[in-house]
């Protein structure tokens, strides 16, 4: 695995590289094939999204992207906890990207059923690697607590699952949640972390360090085993490195 580190000095330097990245991607994605991506929720993804449809909207070729997410509230399609809702309003309704490229997580319907529906949708789009499904690029959150995707402290045995997706809860708000675990998240070509803000600080810092229990942390098992591990962090989030 390689890993990488860029610090940028706000969220828009940030969007830039990402959006430039992707796109670049993208264009070296061979003709008949798609660049598949699997969004996550989140203030900082939000503020990517509308950076993206702002300044990229003509520049990435929106015909070639599969759209999927890594994790997904259990609510309905127009609730504001929604990772669909937040994406579609701040970048895909905006880009001219075809609806049968959106596969959205059914956050409405019964967890468990879901999961695996999901599960086979990815089987049947996603081409394999060694057998599971290598999404082109995963984007990552971290959480103040150390969780990635919906995966928390304490539940670290959903990372290990042999399934694609799991029902997950959040330990706070008791929520049901939808998520990929370290199986598709390790199989990715790249995985991306986007992180900003000073309250991330000091767990970016536990998690690339490697200090003392970094390892009780969902985010510290990231590490793609035929891929790229990147780290996009603001000077906030930087602060303590």
């Amino acid at each position: 695995m390689e890993k990488t580190i860029k610090i940028f000095k706000g969220v828009d330097e940030l969007s830039h590289f990402f959006a430039q990245k992707i796109a670049s991607d993208i264009q070296q994605t061979l003709q008949g094939n798609f660049y598949s991506i699997a969004l996550s929720g989140g203030s900082t993804p939000r503020k990517v999204f509308e950076y993206i449809a702002l300044h990229f909207k003509t520049q990435i070729d929106w015909q070639k992207v599969q759209i999927f997410w890594s994790d997904e509230r259990c609510v309905d399609p127009e609730s504001e906890e929604s990772n669909y809702r937040m994406a579609k309003e701040s970048l895909l309704d905006l880009v001219p990207i075809p609806a049968e490229n959106i596969f959205r997580i059914h956050g409405e319907v019964d967890p468990s059923l879901e999961a695996d529906r999901y599960s086979e949708l990815i089987l049947r789009n996603v081409p394999p690697q060694n057998n599971i499904p290598q999404f082109d690029l995963i984007m990552l959150g971290l959480g103040d607590d150390g969780h990635t995707v919906s995966i928390f402290p304490g539940s670290l045995h959903l990372f290990n699952s042999d399934k694609l997706c799991v029902v997950a809860e959040n330990p706070h708000s008791k929520q049901k949640r939808i998520t990929v675990t370290g199986r598709i998240i390790n199989s990715a070509r790249l995985a991306l972390f986007l992180v900003t803000g000073e309250s991330k600080a000091e767990m970016v810092s536990r998690i690339i360090e490697k200090k003392e229990g970094y390892e009780q942390f969902p985010a510290s098992m990231v590490n793609p085993e035929n891929g790229e591990l990147i780290w996009l962090l603001d000077e906030q989030a930087a602060n303590k490195l």
